[in-house]
């Protein structure tokens, strides 16, 4: 993969991370939380649509890597829940 290639596929992974996290409602991620969030969020999503046996519904081909771009916003989301859900402030901000 090339340089250009690799920075497509971060600037990608950080848009679904993005609308992952906004769908979750959570406001507090920066760019290198949502590129994390995408990455990871395609991870989570590709292993739950194989485990339950669903199909793979958009996936972008960047120089012969797959992105698969439903799943990685809605694992996003999946995990941006559960750490707004882990790091859940008090009252008081603490």
């Amino acid at each position: 993969m090339t340089l250009i290639g690799f920075i497509v596929l971060l600037v990608i992974a950080g848009v679904c991370g993005s609308l992952g996290s906004a769908l979750a409602g959570s406001t507090r991620t920066g760019c290198l939380t949502s590129i994390a969030l995408g990455f990871v969020g395609a991870w989570v999503g590709m292993w739950f649509a194989r485990e339950t046996h669903l199909p793979t519904l958009y996936v972008l081909h960047i120089q012969h890597e797959a992105f698969p771009i439903v799943w990685s916003i809605l694992g996003a989301a999946i995990l941006s829940m559960i750490v707004s859900l882990l790091t859940r402030r008090g009252p008081y901000g603490f």
